[in-house]
């Protein structure tokens, strides 16, 4: 009976899901994407902070 009741309520996590959602592996992704996007945010927030350093 525990093993129906596990199976059901797997298929509804599955079914309930929407189309490209990835719960563990979409948010490991998800966190290398936005750490490549976070470093160049930084990046580019330097050289801001740099140029009006040099004009200050």
């Amino acid at each position: 009976m525990k093993c129906i009741t596990l199976f059901l309520v797997l298929s509804l996590v599955v079914l309930m899901a929407e189309p490209g959602e990835c719960f563990f592996f979409g948010r490991i992704l998800h966190g290398l994407i936005d750490h490549d996007a976070m470093a160049e945010q930084q990046k580019l927030e330097q050289r801001v902070f740099d140029r009006e350093r040099a004009f200050a």
